[in-house]
């Protein structure tokens, strides 16, 4: 299983543009996956051809919440890709277009190894997928508590590794058990996560890629 940044804060390549947002494409093997979609989509479109990845070839498009800087590069990619099956929190209203759409009030296994933990504080959801060494827990922006989203998808294993936007996450105890870390987008508390997990800690940022073995 493999992530790749698109959309983030920092990046440390030059042909790819950084911006306030977030967005991750995750390759499972059987589905391509865009968790979120930044803040531009010009910025998105532009970052995609950049990385190689061709916004046709996305099977689906995980919506973690209706924030803009999380929303931002949406419309860009459905006018390029139809076929797309959109996941979205149960609240979120308004996509016009002929892609099917699915939302989640709860946790749900969409697809194989593939968990959403549906809306939760009737903000956000985020996404977590199973590896050889545990669940890979991807999160927007964190709204509704770390604790709280890693609750909600322990009913399908172990957390492995968590990626994505913190927000102002403190209880950073609760990583203890995470062996993979990192932190991106809003995260507030990026030195403070550092410092108590130097080893375990990743910069993250456009272009970045992550890979995991597949589960056994």
């Amino acid at each position: 299983m493999k992530i790749t940044i698109v959309y983030d804060n920092t990046t440390g390549r030059s042909d790819l543009k950084a911006d306030w947002g977030w967005a991750c494409f995750i390759e499972t093997g059987s589905r391509n996956i865009l968790f979120d979609t930044g803040g531009n989509g010009k910025i998105l479109l532009e970052n995609l051809r950049n990385l190689s990845i061709d916004p046709e070839s996305i099977d689906d498009i995980v919506i973690s919440h209706p924030d803009f800087d999380h929303i931002g590069g949406l419309s860009a990619i459905l006018n390029t890709n139809e076929k797309a099956v959109v996941h979205v929190p149960f609240s979120f209203r308004g996509i016009m277009y002929p892609n099917k759409v699915h939302s989640y009030d709860k946790p749900a296994e969409i697809y194989p190894g593939v968990f959403l933990t549906g809306e939760l504080d009737k903000r956000e959801q985020s996404l977590a997928v199973s590896t050889a060494e545990g669940l890979v827990l991807i999160i927007g922006c964190a709204h509704p508590g770390v604790e709280n989203i890693m609750d909600a998808v322990s009913e399908f294993g172990e957390i492995h590794a968590v990626i994505g936007g913190l927000h102002g996450f403190d209880k950073l105890e609760i990583l203890e058990d995470v062996k993979h870390i990192c932190a991106t987008h809003c995260t507030k508390h990026k030195k403070e996560i550092k410092k108590m997990y130097p080893e375990k800690c990743f910069e993250g940022g456009a272009g970045r890629v992550f890979e995991f073995d597949d589960p056994q």
